[in-house]
């Protein structure tokens, strides 16, 4: 009655797709490669960074147990069982304690920086309380020097234009930033472009922005993204097989095709939401496995969709139970 979706044996990610998965910076995480030994990656014959999902999931826990309070020398050799073991019962803060702390931002672009430094703000005390500028930058490469040193919550870029050509570097100068969310201010771009650089989680906004607008923006972006992002990502661990299915496509049909008692008809609405989710699970893995720059949103897309699935189908067997529907 079950059958297998389990991931594709061998399936790497990058160092860009890693730091989106756990939040880790990929400068801080060569650190602790070369001091601590946290992962040992493989190397592509070019001299890429190669990582497996089991150090995917090391590389949460240990991050999990580091922010927790844990130093990295003392966690950096444990083996994954252990890592877990010692993981369990860390809880996630509350979103009011998350974002008791201002909004830490970095400015990218030719005038934005400029602006925020000449620009006074109506209401200097209670803006820092919420959003602290600790990098403003007008040169890429002093920005790429010193911006994963800076502990970001946001990264904003300004770009006069946007082509497609500039969408790799764009999402390049956002993994290098190691912040969750990024903002994009522009003043020309198609609206294709648009959704493309959306669909990649950055935000888009047309100029022009005054300093206090993009205060604001940087603030409400903050409280929004409250929980989100490399947290989520960090729920589900990579390395194990997603539950295995309860129902193959055959039982799922024998259930849809009983008569239920249940006048609502519980049993058709469930078996049409665990096939649509068992059909995602099935995409999302092999989007995962095709497009090798969205590898970090296609493993966590398909781990959270396994897990929905599972969660409704057991959802489904009880309604079985209970309809007694022979399957």
């Amino acid at each position: 009655m079950t059958d297998t979706n389990a991931p594709a044996v061998g399936q790497t990610y990058r160092i860009g797709a890693v730091a989106r998965l756990t939040g880790i910076p990929p400068d801080t995480l060569r650190v602790w490669e070369r001091r601590y030994a946290v992962v040992t990656p493989v190397r592509s014959e070019a001299g890429t960074r190669l990582y497996h999902a089991e150090d995917v999931s090391r590389l949460n826990l240990i991050k999990r147990l580091v922010d927790n309070g844990d130093a990295i020398s003392h966690v950096a050799r444990l083996s994954l069982e252990h890592l877990r073991q010692r993981a369990q019962g860390l809880d996630t803060p509350a979103p009011a304690l998350q974002e008791a702390h201002p909004c830490r931002v970095a400015v990218l672009g030719p005038s934005l920086p400029v602006m925020i430094q000449t620009e006074p703000c109506r209401d200097q005390e209670q803006t820092e309380a919420q959003v602290q500028f600790v990098g403003l930058y007008t040169e890429e490469s002093v920005f790429r020097d010193q911006v994963g040193r800076l502990g970001l919550d946001l990264l904003v870029l300004e770009c006069p234009t946007i082509h497609d050509d500039q969408l790799r570097q764009l999402a390049d100068l956002a993994v290098r930033s190691g912040a969750p969310r990024t903002l994009v201010i522009y003043n020309y771009a198609s609206r294709e472009v648009v959704g493309r650089l959306e669909a990649q989680h950055m935000l888009a906004k047309r100029a022009p922005v005054n300093a206090d607008e993009l205060r604001r923006w940087c603030g409400a972006m903050h409280v929004a993204g409250s929980g989100s992002s490399a947290a989520l990502l960090a729920d589900f661990d990579l390395s194990a097989p997603p539950p295995a299915r309860l129902y193959d496509a055959a039982a799922l049909s024998r259930i849809a095709a009983a008569s239920p008692t249940v006048k609502c008809e519980c049993p058709h609405h469930l078996v049409q939401l665990v096939s649509s989710l068992v059909a995602f699970e099935t995409y999302s893995r092999e989007c995962e496995n095709r497009n090798a720059d969205d590898a970090a949103l296609h493993a966590f897309l398909h781990a959270a969709t396994a897990q929905a699935r599972a969660t409704m189908e057991a959802a489904l067997a009880r309604v079985v139970e209970a309809e007694g529907i022979d399957v």
